[in-house]
């Protein structure tokens, strides 16, 4: 039970090291350092418990790979560097608000923005 401990341990230390959704090989990159025997399968069971208890929320983005995120951070967006394939958080939102035609009632969006983040904008130029 102390191996099975340890390793959510390190995957849930993993979000919180990296504050942005993870794929379930960037999870297990990360989670290694702290635990170096875990395997991918453990990741996957461990992803699917932590969705189960509350912890963690799905990220669906089109074409790409499911991705996860701490839950509870509020409405928000999606960044993907097509460069490195991170993904990571918008906050703020008024498209709502400022694009529906008079009288629309929105029930909900979502929202991708596709470019290159900082690291990777830094290494093209």
């Amino acid at each position: 039970m102390e191996r099975s401990t340890r390793q959510r341990r390190a995957i849930r230390e993993a979000f919180l090291e990296a504050d942005r959704p993870l794929s379930p090989q960037e999870v297990l990159e990360l989670a290694k350092k702290r635990v170096p025997s875990l395997g991918l399968a453990t990741v996957y069971r461990t992803l699917k418990g932590l969705v189960e208890e509350g912890f963690l929320t799905p990220v669906a983005l089109p074409g790409e790979p499911p991705r996860y995120e701490r839950a509870g951070r509020g409405h928000h967006h999606h960044f993907l560097c097509r460069h490195c394939g991170r993904v990571y958080e918008l906050f703020g939102c008024d498209l709502l608000e400022s694009a529906l035609p008079p009288g629309f009632q929105a029930e909900g969006h979502e929202v991708t923005v596709y470019g290159r983040c900082p690291e990777c904008y830094s290494q093209a130029g």
